[in-house]
């Protein structure tokens, strides 16, 4: 199965696929999207 495994993803590099820097920005972005609405959320609420 490890093999199967490890022959699928030497196929799938030849093919190329997205560019890591973009992976890596949609992350960041989804990240920082989330950071905003939590500091948001936090600042409508009281401290206990």
């Amino acid at each position: 199965m490890l093999t199967t495994f490890l022959a699928a993803a030497e196929e799938g590099a030849e093919h190329g696929g997205p560019h890591p820097y973009v992976v890596g920005a949609i992350a960041l972005g989804i990240l920082l999207v989330l950071l905003l609405a939590l500091l948001a959320f936090g600042k409508g609420r009281e401290h206990s």
